[in-house]
């Protein structure tokens, strides 16, 4: 009931509208209650009346209730509909805002399929809330009110029996489907998320797959995943299919028992003749508006443990906070680690140990060594991806927890080994960097980042498409397109993390060459494992799990004859084809 109450506070904004929808719902049921018994008492009165004039009053409300009928129907749905539309825009855009903050720290623990499922597949769940859940509801209490006080003054208890027949049918058969469904509702969720997660994970892996020969395993895995889904959604039609027949075996009961209440009545002289058809048909037309609830009680489970994944998401804690009231960006750029400690899990192993080293206003440093010794983890800190546990990470002397996050990355600019391309256009790959960049600019950065001919290559030039992930793109240009970023934003600190890394030798010479524009004028922070232009660095930190273990100039370094020159001796035997020396 929780999450059900959080879920329609969604509705606040659109209370007015909500009722709008609801009024016209009522009157939609009214018009064809209305209509149908009021077309039976024309029928049988015509039958005794001396002159059909007597019945112009009657004939006037069959010409209204037909006519109001279509036009409320057109006009409730236009109203539930815009509101359900605007509510999942709205849904959309909240959960993406609640999301971002929790990246990447907490959403590591998601598979980015299950995520895709709860954005797209969870929040569309949720218009059933309103659209067959709320609004069918409160109709289906505004008729049941309705018909009681038409019936009433033919006999209190047919009013009744009326109301119990509405009830039964609007709510005991969806309590008993519940009853029957057991949580298939959620079960058929969390299958669905599954399969959504292994379907990606299969299309992003296809090639290994297909490499391995592991497509036949996968399509079987897949095909047991669709097969369980199946099996609970057939359970599901089959109490749906249950549940129907239920409710029009409840409408033929009340029927017949209004009739035999009224019979008696008739025959007594209580209730006039003309009238009869006119009550049965009055709580035959009420079941219209009961007739969804079935289906909303078969949504509510489904829609509730939609809400319940969402807020399972967005409800965590993010690692990373901006504080209450964030200080302003000194016009001093030095980033500084100062005994800077880290493990991305609480207990487990520490990715960085007393880390202490200043990247000063046109400084370059680089941090060097082996995969997994913890560059990127410096990274993830500097950009305050996650907080350090111990000791501090400054900004212009200020420890960067005193800072908004927006502002501190604004100051430093990024270019990564595994740069993402989104399935866009050049343009609006580019302009993440700068929105308000113009058409000079784009051409600018592309041809500093030596990537001149790529605008004429591509069909579209700057509006042309770079495909998924930048599949149109070689690896270089990818490399060289978050060049083209980090010029167009312009940031007064730059970090470089293996940005050449995978690349071939003459691509990478490519690249460097661009790279080298893009340090000039800039703090540079470089993370790699690639021991090329070391010469230039004013200091060199040797990373080893997580501690430095060496630091200095590359001479300084190459004559202490450590772990640094045995790096630089491994590398130089790979170039030159021949086994390292080892020593």
């Amino acid at each position: 009931m929780r999450v059900f109450l959080r879920l329609l506070g969604f509705l606040k904004p659109y209370r007015w509208r909500v009722a709008l929808a609801v009024v016209l719902g009522v009157l939609t049921v009214v018009s064809n209650v209305g209509l149908l018994a009021t077309a039976a008492y024309v029928i049988s009165a015509a039958a005794i009346v001396p002159y059909l004039s007597m019945l112009v009053i009657p004939v006037y409300l069959v010409r209204l209730f037909s006519v109001s009928r279509s036009l409320s129907r057109y006009a409730e749905r236009l109203a539930s509909h815009d509101v359900t539309f605007k509510l999942l825009k709205d849904l959309r855009t909240w959960f993406y805002a609640r999301l971002a903050p929790l990246t990447p720290a907490r959403l590591l623990r998601y598979r980015s399929g299950d995520l895709l499922s709860r954005i797209v597949k969870d929040v569309a769940e949720l218009e059933n809330v309103y659209l067959r859940i709320v609004s069918p509801l409160v109709v289906a209490l505004g008729i049941a009110v309705i018909s009681f006080l038409v019936l009433r003054p033919f006999g209190t208890l047919m009013g009744l029996t009326a109301v119990g027949f509405l009830l039964a049918t609007g709510v005991g058969a969806p309590l008993l489907a519940r009853q029957l469904t057991g949580g298939l509702g959620r079960r058929q969720l969390e299958l669905r998320a599954e399969l959504n997660a292994r379907v990606v994970d299969s299309v992003q892996g296809v090639q290994d797959l297909l490499a391995f020969g592991a497509e036949a395993r996968e399509q079987r895995e897949l095909a047991a995943l669709g097969g369980k889904l199946d099996r609970v959604q057939g359970r599901l039609a089959l109490v749906t299919g249950l549940q129907a027949a239920f409710s029009d075996l409840m409408i033929g009961l009340a029927l017949a028992a209004i009739v035999v209440l009224a019979v008696p009545l008739v025959a007594a002289g209580e209730v006039r003749g003309v009238y009869l058809a006119f009550l049965a048909l009055v709580v035959l037309g009420s079941f219209e508006a009961v007739a969804p609830l079935g289906t909303a009680f078969g949504f509510l489970g489904r829609s509730v443990h939609a809400g319940e994944r969402l807020f399972e998401v967005i409800d965590a804690r993010p690692e990373v906070l901006d504080p209450p009231e964030p200080l302003g960006l000194p016009d001093d750029n030095t980033l500084e680690f100062d005994g800077v400690s880290f493990g991305y899990e609480r207990g487990g192993p520490r990715a960085l140990e007393d880390v202490t080293f200043a990247l000063r206003p046109g400084g370059r440093v680089a941090v060097v060594g082996p995969s997994g010794s913890g560059k990127s983890t410096l990274v993830n800190l500097a950009l305050r991806f996650w907080d350090p546990q111990g000791g501090e990470v400054r900004f212009g002397g200020r420890d960067v927890r005193c800072y908004a996050q927006e502002d501190l990355r604004a100051r430093i600019g990024f270019v990564s080994q595994s740069t993402y391309v989104f399935n866009d256009t050049l343009r609006a790959n580019l302009t993440i960097a700068d929105p308000e960049a113009s058409d000079a600019a784009l051409q600018a950065a592309l041809g500093r980042a030596r990537l001149e001919g790529l605008v004429d290559r591509l069909p579209g030039g700057l509006d042309g498409y770079v495909g998924e992930q930048g599949l149109a793109l070689s690896g270089g240009e990818r490399q060289r397109l978050a060049v083209a970023r980090a010029l167009l934003k312009d940031a007064p600190v730059l970090v470089l993390d293996e940005a050449s890394a995978n690349l071939d030798t003459i691509t990478e010479r490519e690249l460097m060459a661009g790279i080298r524009d893009l340090m000039r004028g800039r703090s540079t922070l470089v993370l790699t494992h690639r021991l090329v232009t070391m010469e230039t660095m004013d200091e060199i930190l040797v990373l080893q799990k997580g501690r430095i273990v060496e630091r200095g100039t590359h001479e300084e370094l190459v004559r202490a004859g450590g772990l640094y020159r045995r790096m630089l001796d491994v590398q130089r035997g790979m170039l030159q084809g021949e086994p390292a020396s080892g020593d």
